[in-house]
């Protein structure tokens, strides 16, 4: 098979088919009827030689191969739209564009008032939608329905767009009346009860336990490394939560440097460095391919990263 075989249009059926995995609601998303959808995509099986999408008890089932096609072929129409798109620029002054932001409320609590800030100056009728980690999966960020995840990943799909915000360590939080304030030390750190608190993954979260040592993260982690296991007695998935948490007399919050910074005022709580090794992460930011040369998202990108920087300088 050649190019000169290739419809293009059948890329853009095909896109939307594996996105939707239904014919019906494919066909109205692209404003075509379902018979041009039905024919087009036997067309497509016969290009690929391969039935692509296959009728389960679950619906539109994509084959092995069309999983295979699927990232590339939205990375080839993205380089068509931005070689078709007429060269426009993004006048922030009169925008009136909401900017939906995937991000943990560390993120949200450390780098997000700067970028209003940034927004006020620069663009003061833009609007940001904060969204949480578990309100979006992969799949829909990668779609083009979040314009940026501002978060720290252990995994992230190939095909997104990615760099690196800052590295953050890692700090103890506790109150100045826990018992651990006067008896310091790795020792006394694992008598104590802790506060767990993470959300690095998207989607829907899961819960846990003590006893999931393999899915703790990088505290418990490092602790393993040596040898040792804390007591958790509650666990969160918000940062703010776990820092109001470690307040209580009783127990220890471990959390991002840069979060617990945020108390650095609060005299009622004590900010130590950890009595063990955590090894730092980075803080990303990431978006999908497709809105990888829009104007308006070039801009926002370069915003976000001026304001990082700025929290990063300021922190040293």
């Amino acid at each position: 098979m050649t190019l000169d075989h290739v419809d293009l249009n059948l890329l853009v059926y095909l896109d939307v088919l594996l996105r939707e995995r239904n014919v019906t609601r494919a066909a109205a998303s692209l404003g075509i009827s379902q018979p041009a959808l039905s024919n087009s995509l036997k067309r497509l099986r016969e290009t690929f030689g391969d039935p692509l999408l296959v009728r389960t008890s679950e619906g539109m089932t994509p084959t092995e191969r069309a999983l295979e096609l699927q990232p590339v072929i939205h990375q080839v129409l993205a380089t068509i739209q931005k070689v078709v798109e007429p060269a426009s620029t993004f006048d922030a002054a009169s925008s009136t564009r909401v900017f939906r932001i995937l991000t943990s409320d560390y993120g949200e609590a450390t780098l997000i008032p700067l970028v209003l800030k940034r927004l006020g100056e620069q663009a003061p009728n833009v609007v940001l939608d904060i969204l949480t980690p578990s309100d979006m999966s992969f799949s829909e960020v990668e779609q083009g329905h979040v314009d940026l995840v501002l978060n720290r990943f252990d995994t992230m799909p190939q095909a997104f767009h990615q760099t690196t915000l800052w590295r953050d360590s890692f700090s103890c939080l506790f109150s100045a009346d826990n018992p651990l304030r006067d008896k310091y030390s790795l020792e006394g750190y694992l008598e104590a009860s802790h506060v767990w608190v993470n959300k690095t993954g998207m989607g829907a979260g899961v819960g846990l336990s003590p006893k999931d040592t393999n899915r703790l993260g990088w505290v418990d982690e490092a602790l393993r490394r040596i040898g040792e296991q804390r007591k958790i007695a509650v666990f969160t998935r918000h940062y703010q939560s776990a820092i109001q948490m470690a307040g209580e007399k009783r127990l220890v919050a471990t959390l991002p440097t840069r979060a617990t910074g945020l108390q650095a005022a609060n005299r009622s709580v004590v900010i130590r460095e950890p009595p063990f090794e955590i090894p730092a992460f980075e803080f990303k930011m990431a978006w999908s391919p497709l809105l990888q040369h829009n104007p308006a998202h070039q801009w926002l990108r370069r915003l976000v990263s001026d304001a990082a920087a700025q929290t990063a300088a300021e922190s040293e």
